[in-house]
């Protein structure tokens, strides 16, 4: 067998670290420190009324494919709804965008970042959670509001407020 080869990697349904993140539940399949920091990949389940406010990030393309669910993309381009088997791409270049789960059922998105990043984000400002549990939202007080601003902007990432995009 030659020595630079690299076993295939298998994630059971449950494996991989779950982050509870604004009260979405993160799983992170593949991590920057797996791949070189080449990409990474995570699994993410968004409840109704959940999802990222206004974020942009110049440094790396992101693309989620919706599983199952519906939710409202929103950019300073517009605004659109993806549901079940649909696909987003965030290019490169700072792009304000966000999204939310407006439906009344559970959104399921599988995400890749190119190069990797987002992820660990997630785990400075996640708490941990078993897979497919969810925490309440934190509260988004000042004092958190600036915390989450400092947080992203460590990991290449600008905060706008939540009514941003309108």
């Amino acid at each position: 067998m030659d020595a630079d080869k690299k076993q295939p990697v298998s994630l059971g349904p449950e494996a991989g670290q779950s982050v509870s993140v604004v009260g979405d539940t993160y799983r992170i399949l593949v991590s920057g420190k797996d791949t070189a920091g080449a990409f990474a990949t995570i699994d993410m389940l968004i409840p109704p009324g959940g999802g990222p406010g206004p974020h942009a990030h110049a440094d790396f393309e992101e693309s989620f494919y919706v599983i199952d669910g519906e939710i409202e993309v929103k950019s300073e381009f517009g605004n659109f709804l993806a549901g079940k088997g649909s696909f987003i791409r965030i290019p490169k270049g700072g792009v304000v965008h966000g999204f939310k789960n407006e439906s009344q059922q559970m959104a399921h998105l599988l995400c890749t970042v190119v190069p990797a990043g987002l992820e660990t984000l997630f785990e400075e400002i996640g708490q941990p959670v078993a897979a497919g549990h969810f925490l309440p939202p934190m509260h988004m007080d000042e004092a958190m509001v600036h915390k989450l601003m400092a947080a992203a902007e460590k990991h290449g990432q600008q905060v706008f407020p939540p009514n941003y995009l309108g």
